[in-house]
């Protein structure tokens, strides 16, 4: 049971991820072939219905016939007193027979020849009737009484029925010819209603792309009723992101310009205290420090300027930012490998992804020994891990988790605020990805960045 639960819930989960046009095709699809697998079985079936009864209104009608010329002669003999109209029955084994019996005598049509109408009972109420060729017969049977005939007279008169069964046979075949060409027509009709319906999606798609590429700011306007809405308002929640990240950067800006300078004389004022008053207020202006540099740092990953049309090369950034920190540790001989792939790129601003990466590869040139490590691994084609790696001492396993949260500093003697990590973590969050911490198999720190690969 659990093994047929896990394939049915794998079914639907392949259902639900078809496309609108894949299921309207696949329901008109099914909905058709039933329909029209009914009406192949079913109207054969009426077909054959009428087909018996018309046979059986005949042989009605013959019977009538035989009943009204039927009569006795001189020497008490049965006999027909006038030629029957159809002249199958003068034809040795044409497929229509005529059988008359009475208690002592018995009259057959000439198509009989030497033979009779063999009856067999199926049961109480359905016998089966075989002419002169063992052929099966539509047959219809009636006793009837004579003046002078003391027994009753049976009267049988069957009819072949296998032109019954070619006729039907040909026109079956010509029905499922007739349904298979109006199923073909059908299905064209419903692709093309199902194409031009979807169009205006196929559109929004398009513009979408366009939209990723950084090829167009909004939406066009000319959309159904139906999708209409959907696209004002998304067009408004773009104005408004693009409007809000405009602000928060502007104001952040602002803030830097506005601080930065009574925050230099405040520390030039502070350079001429007594060392008693500075160390008094130093840890305050440090703390101010750090909070501006937090705040502004939230403020830089704010997201990209196009929330759609995001896209930056981790190969090409890591390249750039390690050329500057080579010269800045220049004197520690530090060796960087980077063996990212330059077809990858991620769904990220590429001011963002300075700001991560330079933050992370930062932390590994201040521990590194000698060795930078540098790769990268793709994640269900959706996300990518972008790992750097150290020899430097690293944190033990059980403190990488705290290493992230805010202002933390495991290790004083450095210089730092201890806001990097946490900066890179909640830019990734804001990004929809994640900044784990692990022990190296260098034997310094791992810090895995993951991030959602730029659409192409």
């Amino acid at each position: 049971m659990p093994r047929l639960h896990d394939q049915l819930a794998m079914m639907r989960s392949k259902v639900s991820q078809l496309s609108l046009k894949t299921r309207l095709l696949l329901a008109a699809t099914l909905w058709l072939s039933a329909m029209l697998i009914v009406a192949g079985v079913i109207i054969p079936g009426l077909v054959r219905d009428y087909l018996d009864q018309e046979l059986q209104q005949q042989l009605s009608h013959t019977m009538d016939e035989v009943v009204a010329s039927l009569e006795v002669n001189k020497q008490g003999r049965l006999e027909l007193t006038s030629t029957l109209s159809d002249p199958r029955f003068n034809q040795p084994y044409s497929g229509l027979y005529l059988s008359i019996d009475s208690a002592d005598q018995v009259v057959r049509s000439r198509s009989l020849w030497d033979q009779h109408i063999d009856v067999k009972h199926k049961s109480k109420k359905h016998k089966s009737y075989f002419g002169a060729k063992k052929e099966q017969l539509v047959a219809i049977e009636r006793t009837i009484f004579l003046p002078d005939v003391e027994s009753p007279v049976h009267i049988i008169i069957g009819q072949d029925e296998d032109p019954i069964e070619a006729t039907l046979q040909s026109l079956t075949g010509q029905l499922w010819v007739i349904l298979a060409v109006l199923a073909g027509g059908i299905l064209t009709l419903v692709i093309a209603q199902v194409s031009w319906s979807l169009r205006p999606l196929n559109k929004m798609q398009k513009e979408l792309k366009q939209l990723k590429a950084g090829q167009r700011s909004t939406l066009e306007q000319q959309y159904p009723k139906e999708v209409a809405p959907l696209v004002d308002d998304l067009n408004a929640l773009i104005f408004h992101y693009q409007e809000l990240l405009d602000r928060a950067r502007n104001h952040a800006g602002n803030l830097s310009h506005a601080l930065k300078t009574p925050l230099s004389v405040l520390k030039n004022d502070i350079a001429h205290l007594s060392e008693q008053d500075a160390a008094k207020l130093a840890p305050s202006i440090q703390q101010i420090q750090a909070q501006i540099d937090y705040h502004l740092g939230r403020a830089r990953m704010a997201g990209s300027m196009n929330i759609l049309a995001v896209k930056a090369s981790p190969s090409e950034r890591v390249d750039a930012i390690s050329m500057a920190f080579d010269k800045v540790y220049a004197s520690r001989e530090l060796m960087l490998i980077s063996e990212l792939d330059t077809d990858l790129f991620v769904a990220v601003e590429q001011a963002d992804l300075d700001e991560m990466l330079g933050n992370l590869l930062e932390n590994a040139y201040k521990w590194a020994n000698g060795m930078i490590k540098v790769n990268s691994e793709v994640i269900d084609g959706n996300e990518t891990n972008i790992i750097i790696e150290d020899d430097g001492p690293g944190i033990p396993e059980d403190e990488c988790a705290k290493a992230i949260k805010r202002g933390v500093r495991l290790d004083e003697s450095t210089p730092g605020t201890g806001l990097g990590l946490n900066i890179v973590s909640e830019m990734a969050h804001s990004y929809r990805g994640q900044l784990t911490l692990h022990k190296s198999t260098m034997g310094g720190l791992k810090a895995i960045l993951r991030l959602h690969l730029a659409k192409e």
